[in-house]
């Protein structure tokens, strides 16, 4: 992998992003989330993976956006739902081992990447789930849920609803957030709080994470 990209000014870039967020990873945690970034460009190429073609531009848009919701994390197990070439998912499991993840997709060759990055990168607590979201039901329910420019908030919720055990939290990143998708957060759900995220290379555009809780019955 490290043959493929010219890794210092990546890790100069994601270095200096992950400053600008407040977070402290360590060098090995950053070089490891390069490791991943090195493997999306590879089977980029053939598996067409994400509209992201550039490694410079991957560090913000990819790393630097997933781990800009690393504070909210909480509880000892997380499912990232559509979670297509594994983001938020694989670079918050790299930032924090001690957490459960799964990675849930219903894309086979997004799911088959996942798997391969999990083998490569030796993220031993993930584990990759090709199904829709709607069809597979945990043997565990989950303590967060995150979910990357997925669908609408409210479908996400339903979507979560089955997966969550009670005051489990969505932590759902969107981009644009009207008051109507706001006004949509159906029956069960609370809402905590919107956050206005500043993601380090994308400050011209919107980012914000939305936290919705599961209210137990």
């Amino acid at each position: 992998m490290s043959q493929t990209l010219d890794r210092t000014p990546l890790l100069d870039e994601l270095r200096a992003g992950v400053a600008a967020l407040g977070l402290d990873l360590g060098e090995p945690l950053l070089e490891r989330q390069i490791d991943y970034l090195a493997l999306l460009v590879k089977w980029n190429k053939v598996y067409n993976l994400t509209a992201v073609r550039e490694p410079q531009e991957m560090v913000a848009r990819h790393l630097l956006d997933s781990l800009s919701i690393l504070p909210w994390l909480q509880g000892e197990s997380a499912v990232d739902v559509g979670s297509g070439a594994g983001i938020p998912g694989i670079p918050l499991a790299l930032a924090a081992p001690e957490r459960a993840w799964t990675l849930l997709d219903s894309n086979g060759k997004k799911s088959r990447f996942q798997q391969q990055a999990r083998i490569e990168l030796g993220l031993a607590r993930l584990t990759v789930v090709h199904s829709r979201v709607e069809s597979w039901r945990p043997e565990t329910p989950f303590a967060q849920l995150t979910a990357r420019a997925f669908t609408a908030l409210g479908e996400i919720a339903e979507g979560a609803r089955p997966l969550l055990a009670p005051g489990g939290e969505v932590l759902a990143m969107k981009a644009q957030l009207s008051t109507t998708e706001l006004s949509g957060i159906p029956e069960g759900f609370s809402l905590t709080e919107v956050v206005e995220l500043k993601v380090p290379g994308l400050e011209h555009e919107q980012r914000h994470l939305v936290r919705l809780t599961l209210r137990g019955e």
